[in-house]
């Protein structure tokens, strides 16, 4: 049989795959395919067992029609915005992604954006070495204090819930919009709940993104809903680039209504070269050059959540092949 089987990761990975071959080894053999385009697969994928897919290619209809007899496509992260999972489930393939890796990086990571915006330490730091304005707090003057103020989180899953901890701990008003959620979540983590977006983002001086990818939620954030946010608040998001439009983004800081916005996910990634976003974000004439701050989808990022998410995601692959039941399926 591990002649036989083939498992094919798409794209991110490019090393030697060790803890991959570690878990499939004596089933399967693992290939690497490091694809920055979904063209890349064409020839590679065919007699594939199972596809291993991050966050770097889209798997279409394409693709999935090619697959002679694959079982499992299995999403290396949470989100699944990138797979054509109905027209898989028409081809008898299972979807599945892996929903509990990374929380607490992610977490961490819009922790560390919102306290590196609220107290004015990316702004003051940028400001300073490009030798503009005193040495002085007057940098960022005026600043709030982060206890008692409002963060409202879009999104209560493992994520948004992980994020929901880490600013009570804070001493912050926690108020969170995720329409899906049955009762009871408020009471049972001591935060509030609002049964309309305009509500949270009416109240909230930090609003954080934690949603998926739908069409529910595409451009959710854009610059009719950031108009409704509080002047001077602050802007995070960890998701989904696409639930951002970031073209009102540069204009909300530059006017002041937004204090500053922390993007680890863009709408294309990588995005062009010529992407008006990165073009004032790197221009430090543009009123929102040191307010903004953009990272490269890193967010989930630690040594051991990369090892956690590799070996789940081989583990899923060994399950389909021996025909066991699959878990964290989404088709």
């Amino acid at each position: 049989m591990s002649e036989a089987c083939n498992v094919v990761v798409t794209d991110f990975l490019r090393d030697e795959m060790e803890p991959e071959r570690r878990i499939l080894g004596d089933l399967a053999q693992v290939t690497a395919m490091g694809a920055i385009d979904e063209k890349e697969l064409v020839g590679h994928v065919e007699q594939a067992d199972a596809l291993i897919v991050y966050h770097e290619i889209i798997i279409t209809r394409a693709t999935i029609e090619r697959l002679e007899h694959c079982r499992l496509i299995v999403r290396g992260g949470v989100g699944v915005d990138n797979v054509d999972r109905e027209f898989a489930r028409a081809r008898g393939i299972t979807v599945a992604n892996v929903p509990d890796y990374g929380s607490e990086e992610v977490a961490d990571m819009a922790l560390a954006m919102m306290m590196t915006l609220v107290r004015g330490v990316h702004v003051m730091n940028s400001r300073l070495r490009a030798s503009v304005g005193p040495w002085s707090y007057q940098q960022v003057v005026p600043l709030a204090r982060l206890r008692g103020s409002v963060l409202g989180v879009i999104g209560l899953g493992r994520i948004g819930t992980a994020m929901v901890l880490r600013g009570k701990s804070l001493g912050m008003d926690v108020v969170f919009y995720d329409p899906y959620k049955p009762d009871g979540y408020d009471k049972s983590l001591g935060i509030r709940r609002v049964e309309t977006l305009d509500e949270l983002l009416a109240q909230s001086m930090v609003v954080t993104l934690h949603c998926p990818a739908t069409e529910e939620t595409h451009h959710m954030l854009d610059a009719a809903a950031i108009a409704k946010m509080p002047r001077g608040s602050y802007l995070i998001n960890t998701a989904r680039g696409a639930i951002v439009d970031t073209a009102a983004v540069p204009e909300a800081i530059a006017s002041g209504h937004l204090y500053g916005a922390a993007l680890d996910v863009l709408e294309h990634e990588p995005p062009a070269a010529d992407d008006p976003l990165l073009a004032i974000w790197r221009d430090p004439s543009h009123p929102a050059h040191h307010r903004l701050i953009v990272t490269p989808h890193a967010a989930f990022y630690s040594e051991q959540g990369l090892m956690d998410i590799r070996q789940k995601t081989s583990e899923a692959c060994r399950r389909a092949i021996l025909g066991l039941p699959l878990r964290n399926v989404v088709n």
